[in-house]
């Protein structure tokens, strides 16, 4: 499973770095130099730490690792868009963090999108929607947990099952404890516009993710 995990994590930072590169050389007076990971829902920025500690150790181009905002009752797009930065940079979004970059990717800051395992929704499409038109192993197992005051969360005697299968049962039983709630009714906003449609726009998919099936994904 560690080798599983360091090949991912490998193509991912591939993927960055080619990504950084063609977004240069098409406007070499401006570097792009920041990339912004945007983590999904139930987990926090720690999610993208190994790719991160790559990023930073390469020393090609820095990495800016967000945290999106605490739950609210916001339902508007989008609930949790991480801040910007004000040079250029590329929006990296996993899972949930996918329709987040989508919205926030229209800001003119942002260069590029890159969608890791991730929903890409369109313009009047939201999360939840796009849960039902590409049912997962998650969203059929019943692990998927609500509060009497509308927070979703994972069961933690699942979460390794169904949400990190691919790391150590320490690690997994921790980010289970640790899991960041998610108001149930931002997986309802609905995006009003897809930033993807115009800017230049890459996408990493995972065949045997068991939380966004690789039919999720647009061509």
């Amino acid at each position: 499973m560690r080798v599983v995990r360091r090949i991912a994590q490998s193509l991912c930072i591939i993927l960055l770095l080619l990504t950084a590169r063609a977004l240069s050389a098409q406007k070499e007076e401006q570097r792009i130099r920041n990339i912004v990971l945007v983590h999904g829902a139930w987990a926090d920025g720690s999610g993208w730490k190994g790719v991160y500690d790559i990023l930073v150790r390469m020393a090609t181009t820095s990495a800016s690792s967000k945290n999106q905002k605490p739950p609210s009752k916001k339902t508007s797009p989008p609930p949790s868009a991480p801040s910007l930065s004000r040079w250029p940079c590329i929006l990296v979004g996993h899972s949930y963090g996918g329709a987040v970059i989508t919205e926030a990717g229209t800001d003119p800051s942002v260069a590029g999108l890159v969608y890791i395992a991730a929903h890409m929704p369109d313009a009047g499409e939201n999360e939840a929607d796009d849960g039902k038109r590409f049912p997962s192993d998650l969203s059929k197992s019943g692990a998927i947990k609500k509060t009497a005051d509308g927070f979703t969360y994972l069961d933690p005697a699942h979460f390794q099952e169904y949400f990190a299968a691919d790391l150590p049962a320490e690690q997994a039983a921790f980010m289970a404890r640790s899991q960041v709630l998610n108001l149930a009714d931002n997986f309802k906003a609905a995006i009003t516009t897809a930033a993807w449609r115009s800017k230049p726009s890459w996408m990493l998919v995972a065949i045997r993710d068991r939380n966004i099936p690789s039919t999720a994904g647009r061509p």
